[in-house]
């Protein structure tokens, strides 16, 4: 769930937000519904130099049974501090791992290296009759602040780097294919599931069934879906029943 102003949002690369309802309904929804997981994000934290809204993620939190992920404006172990105590399980570091990559060992060090999630927006550098296109020579560069400030940092090795200094999983998401619809990133979430040894979250682009079995193949530990689900076009029940058709381990 990516929140900005107290309110779910869903856009397209970030951009033209729109509302998507209530963070607290929604969260309790998809818990019931049988997520594994809830993402929440607060996007424009970090663009605005402010905290996480703790209070939201506390009303979040008391709606859930599932683990919870928090991410947005987190940019010290303090920080960290107030979202766990508020409810989440796990925290999401962006921006501020960027300008502070020990951050990610004193993170480890404090609360493990299970509670500590890279966040890593990734903008393809190929482009294709003036447009960026999915994959292709050139690689991938990590953007910051929701997408709006480049760093001429390689995401494949900024993976690996962040694997090294102690954190514990990759949330992926490629900005070129957020809000299309038209499917992951398959080449981008390949070559950081190669270049780490821990588990790696696909983001940005589902729009089918079919995509999160693509990302799957491709190497993602797991797959994150927002459009794919607020829109009510799919259930996650639906997705659970046609990954578990496929082939893979869902739990019961």
């Amino acid at each position: 769930m990516d929140v900005a102003g107290g309110r779910v949002v869903k856009g397209v690369r970030f951009q033209d937000l729109r509302d998507a309802g209530d963070p607290v309904a929604q969260a309790a929804r998809y818990d019931a519904e049988g997520a594994d997981e809830i993402v929440l994000l607060d996007i424009t934290a970090s663009h605005e130099q402010r905290g996480t809204l703790i209070d939201l993620v506390a009303r979040v939190a008391d709606t859930l049974f599932i683990p919870f992920t928090v991410g947005g404006g987190i940019r010290s172990v303090e920080d960290a501090t107030g979202v766990l105590r508020a409810g989440a399980d796990k925290v999401a570091v962006n921006t501020a791992l960027v300008k502070d990559p020990e951050l990610a060992t004193r993170l480890a060090d404090r609360f493990g290296r299970q509670c500590v999630v890279a966040a890593i927006d990734a903008r393809s550098r190929a482009t294709r009759n003036g447009q960026r296109s999915l994959g292709g020579p050139g690689g991938w560069e990590v953007v910051v602040r929701g997408g709006r400030e480049p760093t001429g940092i390689d995401a494949v090795a900024w993976a690996a780097r962040v694997a090294a200094l102690g954190a514990g999983e990759v949330l992926l998401t490629s900005m070129d294919a957020d809000g299309t619809t038209a499917g992951y990133d398959l080449p981008l979430t390949s070559a950081v599931a190669r270049e780490v040894r821990i588990p790696v979250i696909a983001s940005g682009g589902a729009g089918r069934l079919e995509h999160l079995a693509e990302a799957l193949d491709a190497g993602a530990h797991g797959v994150l879906a927002a459009t794919l689900f607020h829109d009510r076009g799919t259930s996650l029940a639906e997705a659970r029943a046609y990954l578990a058709s496929r082939g893979y381990p869902v739990r019961s």
